[in-house]
């Protein structure tokens, strides 16, 4: 495929047979006879697996910067450039101030970050400061009684140059709407470190930040950097509404750091993990596979604490010698170099304070070390041409498995040798090709590996997913349910896009923001519907008259007498559904339901209107062992049973 449509659709033959569960067939009845379906829930067949669900990112759409990670300046570093001019920063000359502005190669604050930006102040005063301003990520992004957190680099060709006052100014009425100031920088690199204070300000996102000083001289700038208060109160963290839309998916991990981002376009350009710990002045920046260069503030720390904020575990995905634009390293004594670099990468996230990388985590402020149960080698190696990847996964493997034998690895495409602990299937599909896959993992051999879906969307609908997508993606979902005997984990991406206009490199993402704000698609709610009803076991099922675009699931937990019925209806009509629940002693009254529902697929949410659809979460009047229930047209409906069990 294009490099910006490098993902891999699957779509196994198995997937257009008819299944025991889901039976599929192709035409729209006119008038769907009522289907029954029974469920057995004293018959347990195997447990859900309990990592079923978790989460997915990388560095595309502005995930990170620009997103998640909440870093208001956008090119902190100057290297960004157009000729030799800094993007996203521009001269500012007040009253009768004049001044330049330029990248100066040959002086930087760290051996990583050797240039800077040099202002060049000619003339300047108290009523006619000259500096620089910064316009963040299609504006920032200011609420009021606020206060804001900036540091930044600096250093002066003189001690006459005076204070640096820094100010938030909106875009529209150029007043400042905080203002302070650092000290007088000196003539070697230091950090400064300001607050700013918002007042009684209204919310927007049409503001810039300012940097001025009121002497002529010259002033050297890098690493500027602005925070809102962050999820957790994390410093150098994560936007609260982001963090707390994931945790309403309830999710379980986090396949971390995502896709081609891990493997870079090429091998320098990969996810360097070592170059992204530690201060923000020793990261040295790099470019993402997707046309933009990575602050590398999301650094392997970050994501390890983004982690523990969610209460899950990570699935840590390592480079494995291929990167994106065919560069590849074979097996043997070259690779050796890389198979040690995922091995100390396992011990920063894993050891304790006596090994060495351990210790260096705990040098950064975590001594605690982090859950892990999964290793992930490499990302979509089937694009490897030279077919170097099962020599290459076995090295890493071998390695790791002789120091961490407790630990799983995953392969990212089938392998004719070697039999992986688990193997990554990605698919991206439109909703008739999701409705079809839907049954293939019910005729899949269960002799082989687990199955991780790592990568996976129904991708209608533009920047996010409309209600089309969001059936489509249940109807896998239910798949994925009713085969958690196999699938052990499974992960939508990607997760998200910034709507401004430049934001998106990949349409159909989950969740949708700007600088002030985000929403969820439809498919986001279906993400949150699942993971929030998830039993521990898979109950034995039967279904007789099924429709086409009719898909279910069922998940029990006998612990607390609860069972949760997913049933997913595709199509423009209303689906009766004929309910028998047998096994149980009781069937409690006033079952719980929720539902997605619209009156067309190509509806959906937006950054204007983000509420469009949601759930709507009701009772049912009728809820018993036997009931009639109808589903409404495109619509997806989750029922939760309480139940007493038979003595």
């Amino acid at each position: 495929m294009p490099h910006v449509i490098r993902k891999r659709i699957v779509l196994k033959a198995s997937a257009i047979l008819l299944s025991t569960f889901v039976p599929f067939a192709c035409g729209l009845a006119q008038s769907p006879a009522p289907l029954t379906l029974e469920i057995q829930l004293d018959k347990p067949l195997y447990k859900v697996s309990p990592t079923l669900y978790g989460l997915m990112t990388e560095e595309i759409n502005f995930s990170y910067d620009g997103g998640l990670y909440a870093e208001m300046v956008r090119n902190r570093t100057f290297g960004t450039r157009s000729h030799a001019q800094p993007v996203h920063w521009y001269l500012v000359e007040k009253g009768e101030g004049i001044g330049s502005m330029g990248i100066d190669d040959a002086s930087g604050p760290s051996d990583a970050l050797p240039s800077s930006l040099r202002i060049d102040i000619t003339k300047a005063d108290a009523e006619s400061p000259v500096g620089v301003y910064n316009d963040g990520y299609w504006g920032m992004a200011l609420k009021p009684d606020t206060t804001y957190k900036g540091s930044f680099y600096a250093k002066a060709d003189s001690s006459d140059l005076g204070a640096v006052t820094i100010s938030l100014v909106n875009d529209t009425s150029g007043a400042a709407l905080a203002t302070t100031t650092a000290p007088t920088p000196t003539t070697e690199w230091k950090p400064y470190l300001f607050t700013l204070k918002t007042g009684k300000i209204s919310s927007s996102t049409n503001n810039h930040l300012v940097l001025t000083v009121a002497h002529p001289g010259k002033l050297w700038l890098d690493v500027v950097s602005l925070f809102p208060p962050t999820f957790h109160d994390r410093e150098n963290g994560n936007r609260p509404d982001l963090m707390e839309m994931m945790s309403a998916m309830h999710p379980t991990f986090l396949r971390l750091p995502g896709g081609n981002y891990l493997e870079g376009d090429e091998i320098a350009d990969r996810y360097d993990w070592k170059n992204m710990i530690g201060p923000l002045v020793d990261r040295p920046t790099h470019p993402s596979p997707w046309r933009y260069q990575s602050s590398d503030g999301m650094g392997l720390l970050e994501f390890l604490e983004w982690t523990e904020d969610l209460n899950i575990e990570p699935v840590l995905a390592v480079y494995a010698g291929y990167s994106l634009h065919g560069a590849h390293i074979n097996a043997g004594p070259f690779l050796k170099p890389f198979v040690q670099d995922a091995v100390d990468e396992i011990e920063f996230v894993t050891g304790d304070i006596r090994t060495k990388w351990g210790a260096v985590r705990a040098q950064l402020g975590h001594p605690k070390p982090f859950p892990l149960h999964y290793v992930e080698i490499g990302n979509e190696d089937w694009f490897d041409k030279s077919g170097s990847y099962e020599t290459r996964f076995t090295q890493f493997d071998r390695a790791i498995k002789a120091q961490y034998p407790e630990l799983k690895t995953i392969a990212t495409m089938p392998l004719k040798q070697t039999r992986p602990d688990v193997q990554d299937d990605h698919y991206y599909l439109r909703a008739t090709e999701s409705y079809a896959h839907a049954t293939q993992y019910d005729h899949t051999d269960r002799s082989g590996p687990k199955i991780f879906v790592g990568e996976w969307a129904t991708r209608e609908g533009s920047p996010t997913p409309d209600l089309n997508a969001a059936l489509g993606d249940a109807a896998l979902m239910t798949s994925f349910e009713r085969n958690s005997d196999l699938i052990i984990m499974a992960s939508y991406a990607p997760l998200f896009v910034n709507v401004n206009p430049g934001g998106m490199q990949w349409e159909s993402d989950l969740i949708g923001y700007d600088a002030g704000s985000s929403y969820g698609s439809p498919s986001y709610y279906a993400q949150v519907l699942f993971g929030k009803y998830l039993g521990d076991s898979v109950p034995k099922t039967a279904v007789q008259n099924t429709p086409p675009r009719f898909f279910y699931s069922a998940t029990t937990d006998t612990a607390k007498g609860k069972m949760y019925l997913k049933m997913v209806n595709g199509s423009s009509v209303p689906q009766p559904v004929a309910l028998k629940l047998s096994g149980a002693a009781r069937i409690a009254a006033g079952a719980v339901m929720e539902t997605l529902s619209g009156n067309d697929p190509a509806e959906t949410n937006t950054i204007s209107d983000p509420k469009h659809l949601v759930p709507v979460k009701s009772t049912l009047k009728e809820s018993s062992a036997s009931f009639n229930h109808t589903m409404p047209a495109y619509s997806i409906q989750v029922i939760e049973f309480s139940f007493e069990k038979m003595p």
